[in-house]
């Protein structure tokens, strides 16, 4: 990014010239670890804390001044009203606000001017988490002719895509890991087929050259799901599992979080129960099992609720769940709807801790959803895997506007499960396809023997949900010599005269079960060249601009010749079909200009 030179050449007096008070360890001998500031520190000017001690991972004095780092912690942290880092403090006092263009002087109520092209990093760093991504490339089909990924119909990351362009990144800004292309994909709708009679899904494919890689084509694999209009769905059984600890206190987090769950009060029907339980240092049943047509009143629970605290999350989840078995409709939609920044620094906090408690708890038959609120210290990956494991979906919540389309729109397909462990598996004909390459879906990635394995846990699919997955396949010669036995290929590899040697590309299957069954059906689909075209549609043409911007994004090593100037023509060129379209172009020419 570029430098705000104003902004820069303020804080570098702040830092260089000011905090020698706090730089000095002979002054403050516990400047290493825990510093307790002095009356005698407050008339040098130099660090006034809120509580006695300051944590030292946020705050680095050190003997050469100039050295000294500065880090502005979120607002759980300290209260940044109270802290003043230089003798001038009464004058120039600094808090930095990673929002909406502006950083905001809480202590003056002052605005500096915001430049969204200087490193906020400098400023300040947060401590947002993502779960790692080892992107992979091309495999070969005379060697691994099956690709196999569960099912994924989150889309948290692109709406956190989003409020990061909105707050200024650039498209080579993205803190790693963060940008999911599958759930990019999938934040869209398109108009795949709907599903035929007795069957859960409607499949749609589609082949064209791909943009980004003249030696490529592009596969676009469509699933949709039957919508059902949630008057007429079975009843409900929700539990609201809020986050009202410390770090909830900000605009975007518990405040947006009461609108959002005012939204989806205001659609549900005496059929309906629903139960609040909130947590900080301790969980608390708010409200329990009262009709869904009591709008009133779980409003008024709802807007009751404050912030402040620890985040002891994992006694809520247990809290949570035991309120839904009470309340347990048999039959009927049994779900947990957790609301959270993620940081949950009490009780059970790894990653590992929190996946095996829900795995323990999705056995129950009640699923769970997952709802990320504000920015600077997202903990994303402990989000995704909640919802992964607790057979739900996880979307991010930037604003009241994506409140309304998660939570009204989609509202069944958040709510509503029609199928859970949905795999799906390809099996890539040698004769026509010699390398093909996965797009997006490393986190979903199962090994092949997995596909027919019911007891391992895959994704699952709302009322009304579509699934998109991109593949990059490379077209060769028919090949020769000998192919792993039990494949549908391998056994007319060696003869050119079958048709499903000269006709078929590949088989798509797809396992899944029925919300309440433990056992898997199965459905394959063979595809030929009719699915290939030279006029690609307008639906696999925006897919192919959102991939190509997610490569971009997700700093892609397979990005090809992807340029966000090529994905501004592409857009500009299509039909976009709806207001979410439409944002996303508006989005990609944001990410240039901030660039």
């Amino acid at each position: 990014m570029k430098r705000n030179i104003i902004v820069w050449l303020l804080l570098s007096a702040l830092v260089a010239g000011n905090l020698t008070a706090c730089g000095n360890k002979a002054e403050n001998p516990d400047a290493g670890e825990d510093y307790t500031p002095g009356t005698e520190t407050e008339a040098e000017g130099g660090y006034t804390a809120p509580s006695d001690t300051y944590e030292a991972e946020y705050y680095t004095p050190a003997g050469d001044t100039s050295e000294a780092e500065y880090f502005a912690p979120e607002s759980d942290a300290f209260e940044t009203d109270n802290y003043a880092p230089a003798s001038e403090a009464s004058d120039t006092p600094y808090s930095a606000v990673e929002r909406a263009g502006a950083y905001e002087d809480s202590y003056l109520g002052s605005i500096y001017d915001y430049d969204p092209d200087y490193d906020m990093d400098v400023i300040n760093p947060g401590s947002e988490e993502y779960s790692d991504i080892t992107e992979t490339g091309f495999a070969s089909v005379a060697r691994q002719p099956l690709s196999t990924f569960s099912a994924d119909v989150d889309t948290a990351s692109y709406s956190n895509m989003r409020r990061m362009i909105r707050d200024g990144y650039g498209i080579d800004d993205f803190p790693e890991d963060s940008v999911r292309i599958e759930e990019l994909l999938n934040y869209f709708i398109y108009d795949y087929n709907s599903p035929k009679q007795n069957e859960p899904f409607g499949v749609t494919t589609e082949i064209a050259a791909c943009p980004w890689n003249p030696e490529t084509e592009l596969l676009m694999i469509g699933l949709k799901t039957q919508d059902i209009d949630y008057a007429e769905a079975p009843a409900s059984n929700l539990v609201f599992l809020l986050d009202v600890s410390g770090s909830m206190g900000e605009a975007d987090k518990l405040p947006l979080l009461q609108q959002s769950f005012a939204m989806l009060t205001e659609n549900l029907t005496s059929k309906d129960r629903v139960s609040i339980v909130t947590y900080a240092g301790s969980d608390d049943i708010v409200l329990e099992g009262v009709k869904g047509s009591e709008t009133q009143t779980i409003k008024e629970a709802l807007y009751d609720l404050s912030a402040a605290g620890s985040t002891h999350g994992s006694a809520g989840i247990i809290t949570a769940y035991e309120l839904a078995e009470d309340y347990f409709i048999e039959g009927g939609n049994n779900r947990v709807i957790l609301a959270t920044d993620g940081d949950l620094n009490v009780g059970l906090t790894t990653e590992d801790e929190l996946e095996e408690l829900i795995s323990q708890k999705r056995e129950s038959g009640i699923f769970l959803s997952v709802l990320g609120f504000g920015t600077g210290n997202l903990k994303d990956n402990k989000m995704e895997t909640l919802a992964d494991k607790g057979n739900g979906n996880y979307a991010y919540i930037d604003s009241e506007r994506e409140s309304y389309k998660v939570l009204v729109q989609e509202m069944g397909a958040t709510l509503l499960t029609v199928c859970k462990d949905v795999k799906l598996q390809v099996e890539f004909n040698p004769a026509i396809v010699q390398e093909y390459r996965l797009i997006g879906y490393e986190n979903r990635r199962m090994a092949a023997e997995d596909f027919k394995d019911d007891t391992k846990d895959a994704g699952e699919i709302g009322a009304g949900h579509s699934v998109t997955a991109l593949y990059e396949i490379k077209l060769t010669e028919p090949l020769t010599g000998a192919a792993a036995s039990g494949l549908k290929y391998a056994e007319n590899h060696q003869d050119q005269s079958s048709p499903a040697q000269s006709e078929e590309w590949l088989t798509i299957g797809i396992r899944y079960k029925k919300p309440s069954a433990n056992t898997a059906s199965q459905l394959d689909y063979p595809v030929d060249y009719d699915s290939y075209s030279d006029n690609p549609s307008q639906d696999w043409e925006f897919a192919a601009a959102v991939a190509e911007f997610g490569l971009l994004a997700s700093q892609s090593s397979n990005k090809g010749d992807a340029s966000l100037d090529h994905v501004r023509s592409l857009l500009k060129e299509m039909s976009l079909q709806d207001e979410y379209r439409e944002e996303f172009y508006e989005l990609v020419v944001q990410a240039d200009r901030n660039d």
